[in-house]
This record gives C-alpha cells, structure tokens and sequence, in this order.
C-alpha cells in the first residue's frame, strides 16, 4: 500500500539568512546575499569574485569547542539546519521505532575545507601532524551520521552524491522509502561548504562561475547577458513525514511530496543534453508519479544557475515537458539570490517550493533584465507574485548528468 507523505519541519543555512523566516522575507523582498571577496591575496591581488557567503552562522547551540574540531562546516550546517528544521515539526518522533526513522542529507563534495586544510599541513608540516580528524571530517557522509547521531534515528542513513542534483535526489529517496513503506519519517535535504579560495579557483578555471563584479548583475538567471553561475554554500533539510502520523499529532503541514524523477543526461561531464530530454524525464516522471496532468503544475522553482547552457537548456527541457502548457508556469530561480549552493542547493529549493506553497506566494527571478530568446518563458521577473499553487516541481541538475526533480501540492485532505 503507497502512502502519503508530507512535508512537516524545514531547517536552513543560506547567504540570504539562517532561519526560514528571514530567508524567505529576504527572497520576498528580492533581496540577494552576494558580495566581493578577494580569494588569491597577494599572488593576484587583482582577482575578484562576486561570492555568495553564510553570514552570522553560530553553531554554538548544538556544538562545544571541542566538537566543533572534530566536525567539519558540512556537518556544521547539517546539525544546526536539522535541529531547527525538527523544532519546527514540533516532534523528536520518541513514538516511532528509530529503525524506521531515516536521514539522508547529500553533499556534492564533501568536507573540502578538511580536505585542503589537511592536505597543506601534511604537505609543509608532515604527516605526523595530519589530524586524527581528517578522515571522519572530509567525508561527505558523516553529515548525515552526525545528524543521526544527535537525534538517534537509526532508520535508512545515506549520503547522496550527485553534484549539484545530491540535495534533490536525498530527498527524493527519503520521500519513496516513506511511501512505500521502509520508512515512517526522515530528516532529508543537502548540504554544502565551498567558502574556499582553492575551490573557487577550481569552478572558476573552468568558466562555471561569473567574471562579473557587479554584485547586483552576477547571478541573472535566464538572462540574454549572464555569464556564469554565483558560488555559495549552506544547508537546506526537510522533516518528512507519513501524513497519517503526522494528521494525529496534529502537525503543521507545509505540502505534500507526491512525486520524484531521477534521470540521467549520459552525454558530458558538464554540460547538459543540448535537447534538455534527460530533465524533461525528470520533470514528467515526478508529475506522473504525483498523479497529475501537465497543466496541473502551475510553477516551477528552476534549476536556473544563470549559466548559458544550463538555463537554454533547462527551458527547453520544460517546453519538452509541458509542450504548450509551459507558457502558462511561473518559472524562478532561488539561486539569483542565493547564488548555487552546490549539493545543498535542491535542499534549500524544496525548502523555498514547500513555502511557495504554504505561502501562495513565489519570488521573483531577481536581476533579470535583458530578455533572451533562447528563454522565453515567464520567469517572475516583476518581483514576488500571489499566486495559488496547484502544483510545483523543485528541478536540479547536476555535473555528471544527473536531473532529479520533486513534485510538491497543497495538501488536501
């Protein structure tokens, strides 16, 4: 017997702010979290790039100062988003067995911070002085151990690496393994640290990222002049939730996960399918899960990384989906004010759609002003827009060829 499973608690760490309200008054309000960091010092000290960093995170109420040397800034995010995103469910689900409680949280790359850091100390100091930490601090699964650790769930434990598609796809197997039964509720979303000068050099030499230094035309998806993509990190969890269990306790509802897809684009290390048919497989296999016709998916919170590739292609993945109906969807792009967060990225999107959808509102695709013909369809450039949510897909999209997308409704009883 399938189930349903709802949507019940949401956590955040994003550049636009550290709780779920003030992320979305700032995405309401249009308001991005970019700036300037210098990242070569002196070698190039002419070398900028626009960044999109986590402010004023205090990890301090989950982590001593001894803990906080043995867990990465991944882990960090994980345990902070998690904690905050069941406070907001207002359970820690002591009635369920913990074996059919589950958490998957992906990460696109892992402890990179520990990674780097370790990797200059074996390097100038030897490896005596290597951290007995390294091992259990740079891997990307110990953010989702972590966070099992601290709640004591011992359900289903797994970290999805799919690149930029890991936040997604977690929580689209976290969202199967509840409806068909494994499972009675998860903690799922993504998670991410790329504040580092080697890991920007790395995106940035292979022209993924904006040469742009203006902070207000850096991340402009769908744009006739974007030019790359905005690097950013943070964390974006879910609590799911079997709707039985969570109607009897009286729950706090924001959607409803009716449908995933998981596609791959098998054509490029970067670059997605000219044709956009692998993510227009994600899109109609998650719609059709969910039940739903074409035009019942009535907005689309994009993938929409403000790359050329990635936003020609993703429109005409969705014109693929949804044919003549397309033109009807309201399509934005959370990360023209987030920049992309990488693995944490789809996390913190399904975070912003369950919203969109509690709220009837969608913000809007901020900095957008010179139209592309390549990308023609209404991208809520206006500002933040009322709208009723019948249906919405959460899209990513992922180096390797990864698409994973999730289908989210109101929840009607």
């Amino acid at each position: 017997m399938e189930r349903r499973v709802v949507i019940t608690g949401l956590g955040v760490v994003t550049p636009c702010g550290n709780t779920v309200d003030e992320l979305w008054g700032n995405l309401m309000a249009g308001n991005h979290g970019f700036e300037l960091a210098p990242w070569f010092g002196e070698q190039e000290p002419d070398t900028l790039g626009v960044v999109a960093k986590v402010k004023n995170f205090d990890p301090s109420e989950y982590f001593d100062k001894k803990e906080l040397r043995r867990n990465d800034v991944i882990v960090q995010y994980a345990v902070y988003a998690a904690m905050n995103a069941l406070k907001d469910a207002g359970t820690d689900f002591k009635d369920l067995d913990p074996f059919r409680i589950g958490t998957v949280i992906g990460s696109g790359i892992g402890g990179m911070y520990t990674t780097e850091e370790e990797m200059l100390t074996y390097h100038n100091k030897g490896n005596k002085k290597v951290s007995v930490f390294t091992i259990t601090k740079m891997i990307g699964n110990m953010a989702s151990g972590i966070v099992a650790i601290r709640t004591g769930f011992k359900g289903s434990n797994f970290c999805v690496t799919t690149a930029c598609a890991s936040g997604t796809q977690a929580i689209g197997e976290a969202f199967r393994a509840i409806k068909h039964g494994y499972l009675d509720a998860a903690v799922a979303g993504g998670t991410e640290h790329s504040d580092i000068g080697f890991c920007y050099a790395a995106f940035n030499n292979m022209h993924a990222i904006t040469r742009s230094q203006d902070v207000d035309r850096a991340s402009i998806p769908f744009d006739a002049e974007r030019s790359g993509f905005v690097l950013g990190d943070g964390c974006g969890i879910l609590v799911l939730e079997e709707y039985e269990h969570a109607k009897a306790r009286g729950a706090k509802i924001y959607a409803e996960i009716c449908g995933y897809g998981s596609t791959c684009d098998a054509h490029h290390e970067t670059s997605p399918d000219p044709d956009g048919l692998g993510g227009a497989k994600a899109m109609q296999f998650a719609y059709e899960e969910a039940g739903m016709s074409p035009e019942d998916i009535n907005y689309i919170n994009a993938h929409g990384t403000s790359t050329h590739m990635n936003d020609m292609t993703e429109t005409k993945a969705i014109k693929a989906a949804f044919g003549e109906h397309a033109k009807n969807i309201a399509v934005n792009s959370t990360k023209s004010m987030t920049g992309h967060l990488l693995g944490a990225a789809g996390g913190v999107e399904a975070v912003v759609t369950a919203l969109s959808i509690k709220n009837s509102k969608v913000h809007m695709t901020r900095g957008y002003k010179v139209a592309d013909p390549e990308c023609d369809l209404d991208y809520v450039t206006e500002g933040a827009r009322d709208m009723k949510i019948t249906g919405a897909l959460s899209n990513s999209l992922g180096f390797g060829g990864h698409n994973g997308c999730i289908c989210m409704k109101p929840v009607n009883d």
